[in-house]
């Protein structure tokens, strides 16, 4: 397929009778031009669909006004939720976002990084604590402000939004065992840095209490359909079990339809708890007891901090830690 040539400066110049540098100024907003010329120059541009070639700025001052963001997956609620935020802050400051998605591999972040940094971004927000050596050396090689989200358990790179996903497991699983159950088994998908931080605060939760913890894992994506699985598993690996603890919500809600195919009273005889808070947990029947995470005000505050320092402010605080809450629902 032929690339169509698209429409230039020079086009929308010979149509209004002006010079393509003044048309170039009115378009970047300008205000030496007149009113009536403005107002052509516009009409025209729009007739022709003229698409604005960037490329010049980003040679000449090595600036896009564009933020990378990293993303580990683009169907997860969690990470919608995320973006939502992000745009609140960057559009009215007059930034876009360039995506990428990197599944949870540090192979493939490395590889997106190296693409969003060749385009010159301003700055750019990690989904991630846990990088590969050539990553840090880019991150710290391309010197552009540099905010991980959603983990403050680790020491950040530069600086860190979001909460503390140990310490939200361990005080999940602590209420659990409060109300009387001494066999939660954790059950963990994907296996990522933050799935393995929640096993962390669960297996300390239940040593402390004298229990004996149990994980069931899945590398597969996280899905209601792998939450069913792990449960029918639970059942023949582990038959004592009166509570489960999910890495989220997805599997939370997979096993809870899985307990009422098999006849499994929850919570009478079986306990839930998930992990941020979907919609659609909050919703259902009984209520998903699950920590509820403040994903929309971590992207609003990573863009912020991102932006604060692009404007030249300091970084006052390394870590932004915006806490959680503790939702018992009807499951536990």
């Amino acid at each position: 397929m032929v690339k169509k040539r698209r429409p230039t400066l020079q086009d929308i110049a010979d149509r209004v009778g002006a010079t393509k540098m003044t048309v170039s100024r009115c378009l970047r907003g300008g205000d030496n031009v007149s009113e009536h010329m403005r107002e052509r120059i516009f009409a025209e541009a729009e007739a022709l669909g003229y698409i604005p070639n960037r490329a010049p700025d980003l040679l000449s001052k090595s600036t896009s006004h564009a933020i990378g963001v990293l993303l580990p997956s683009l169907t997860n609620q969690v990470f919608a939720d995320v973006i939502k935020g992000i745009e609140s802050v960057t559009e009215p400051a007059g930034y876009h976002l360039m995506l990428a998605h990197y599944g949870y591999s540090r192979e493939v972040e490395e590889r997106s990084l190296a693409s969003l940094l060749s385009y010159n971004v301003d700055g750019v927000i990690l989904s991630e604590s846990q990088h590969t050596d050539r990553t840090l050396r880019m991150l710290g090689t391309a010197g552009v402000p540099t905010v991980e989200i959603m983990d403050t358990h680790t020491t950040p790179f530069e600086q860190a939004v979001g909460f503390d996903n140990v310490r939200a497991a361990y005080d999940m699983v602590r209420e659990m065992i409060r109300r009387g159950r001494r066999h939660v088994v954790y059950l963990a998908v994907r296996l990522d840095a933050r799935t393995l931080q929640r096993q962390q605060g669960y297996t300390r939760a239940m040593e402390e209490q004298g229990l004996t913890p149990v994980t069931l894992r899945s590398e597969q994506r996280s899905s209601f359909s792998v939450g069913a699985t792990l449960l029918q598993r639970i059942l023949i690996e582990a038959p004592d079990t009166d509570a489960i603890f999910c890495t989220n919500d997805d599997v939370a809600i997979g096993a809870f339809y899985e307990c009422q195919r098999q006849g499994i009273e929850v919570p009478g005889q079986m306990a839930i708890a998930g992990f941020h808070g979907h919609d659609v947990g909050q919703v259902m029947v009984p209520t998903l007891a699950s920590v509820i995470t403040p994903r929309e005000q971590v992207g609003q505050r990573a863009a912020e901090a991102l932006i604060a320092r692009l404007s030249g402010a300091t970084m006052d605080q390394r870590v932004i830690d915006l806490g959680y809450r503790i939702e018992c629902g009807g499951t536990l």
